[in-house]
């Protein structure tokens, strides 16, 4: 068990600090938000890895794969809330303000919609779910409990995630405070809006 648990933990690492959707919500937040809001969308992203780590361990993440309809449903909303997500910044950028105005400060509601960002992005994305379903039976341990095996593995993966969206979001705050024009953040803006909308192509362009 312990040679599987450190393959895994080795493994779900180098998947997990390449650079993908959650990563960019967590640094885009961070930056035009502040740390808080940055951890709020990590703690939104975890919570989302934690439901799919526990349909795995009862087979409900198997649906996804077996089949195609459901895959395509949950495909389809996960790339229409990414192209929510896009307009909206998109719509932000048009708002012009004094290079001289100063920004909000982070408040309770930015932290609850980055919270709710980071678990509909998690969760709307059935390759999340093929993630779990298709990793941990390779590191299985012969013999070993389906279900307390795959929480382990999940609790692994969500502690790495924590971390790393620690390190990413420390790193973006720290880079959002040195710009705090409003132009840089409409620049932001704008090149989340694009970013969005190509993760939400690239969703749809999908297949199981």
């Amino acid at each position: 068990m312990m040679t599987a648990v450190i393959a895994f933990a080795a493994a779900a690492l180098i998947i997990n600090v390449v650079p993908g959707l959650d990563t960019f919500l967590v640094l885009r937040t961070s930056v035009a938000q502040g740390r808080r809001c940055g951890l709020a969308a990590a703690l939104g992203i975890l919570t989302g890895c934690a439901v799919w780590g526990l349909a795995t361990a009862v087979g409900l993440t198997a649906l996804l794969t077996a089949s195609h309809l459901a895959y395509d449903v949950v495909r389809v909303c996960g790339a229409a809330y990414l192209v929510w997500l896009g307009a909206t910044a998109l719509w932000r950028a048009r708002k012009k303000t004094g290079e001289d105005v100063r920004p909000e400060p982070v408040v309770v509601a930015g932290r609850a919609a980055a919270f709710r960002a980071g678990v509909g992005t998690n969760l709307l994305n059935p390759k999340a779910g093929v993630f779990y379903m298709s990793l941990v039976p390779q590191f299985m341990p012969h013999g070993a409990p389906v279900f307390g095996t795959t929480v382990l593995f999940t609790a692994i993966d969500v502690v790495e995630l924590a971390v790393w969206y620690w390190i990413v979001s420390g790193a973006a705050a720290a880079l959002g405070e040195r710009l705090r024009r409003p132009s840089f953040r409409r620049r932001l803006e704008q090149v989340s809006g694009v970013a969005f909308i190509g993760f939400a192509a690239n969703l749809l362009a999908d297949r199981p």
